[in-house]
Order: C-alpha cells, then structure tokens, then sequence
C-alpha cells in the first residue's frame, strides 16, 4: 500500500526533484556567466590551476548542464558528470579538514552539502529523466522511427 502511494506520482515527483537539484546551479551559473571575470579572479584566490579555465568549465556545468537535466535531456550520463562535478567542487572549493574555525565550520556544511547534492545526481542517473523529459520524447520519436523503417 504504501509503494502504491508514490507509484501514481513518480514522474510528477522525478521532475520536481530535477528543478530543486538544478535551480541553484542555474543561478550559481547565471552569476558567473554575468560576472566572469570575477569568477576568474575568485578561481585564481583559491587556487585553482588554470583559473579562466576552471571558470569555463564552472560555467558550462552550472548553467549548460543544469539548464539540460532540467529539462530532462541526456539525464543519466549528465548526472553522472554532475555528480563527480559536485565532488570535485567539494575537495577543491570546502577543504574543511585544511581549515580553523570559523572558515571550517562553514566549509564542512557546505562540503557534506556538496555530498548531499551528489547523493541527489547519482539517484537521478539511476531513476532516470521521468515521463516529463526531452529524453522520453527523443525516445519514443526514436521508437516510431525505427518501427516505420523497419
């Protein structure tokens, strides 16, 4: 009975679950693309290696890559990208363990938040985009196609 509660929902559910793991990166990307060179200079800060790079790379994940698992396209390797995305982000960006208080306080949250968020992508790699997706979509013109040639 209770499986059955959630069963007529699933894909409703699946699809809110794509808007709250991707709108804060979205926004998170929307403010670096806006204001690039400081996201330059803040990778610079924190040493990353190749800071105009790395802000490409940032940029290209939280806002390309998000704006696409929210609509559902490409989900499962896309999530999959993200996850490792969030882990790096993790260890270079909330190196808690290298800090003292109150820097480490606030960098351990946001690391275990980093890993909540992983959490979230992986599950989503495996579950799937849902019936509300560009990926199911793409699937089933792909189906009717391949019925019609062959």
């Amino acid at each position: 009975m209770r499986d059955s509660l959630f069963n007529d929902q699933r894909d409703a559910t699946v699809l809110i679950a794509r808007l709250l793991l991707t709108i804060l990166f979205v926004m998170s990307g929307w403010g670096k693309v806006t204001h690039f060179a400081a996201t330059v200079a803040y990778m610079g800060s924190q040493g990353a290696p190749l800071p105009s790079a790395a802000a490409a790379v940032a940029v290209c994940m939280e806002l390309v890559v998000s704006i696409a698992l929210l609509v559902g396209l490409f989900t499962r390797p896309l999530s999959l990208l993200f996850a490792l995305f969030v882990a790096g982000t993790a260890v270079i960006g909330h190196h808690y363990w290298t800090m003292t208080d109150p820097e480490r306080s606030a960098n351990m949250i946001q690391f275990y938040k980093n890993m909540s968020i992983l959490g979230g992508f992986l599950l989503l790699s495996v579950t799937g985009p849902g019936k509300y997706s560009l990926d199911r979509k793409w699937d089933r013109t792909h189906i009717t196609l391949r019925s019609e040639c062959a």
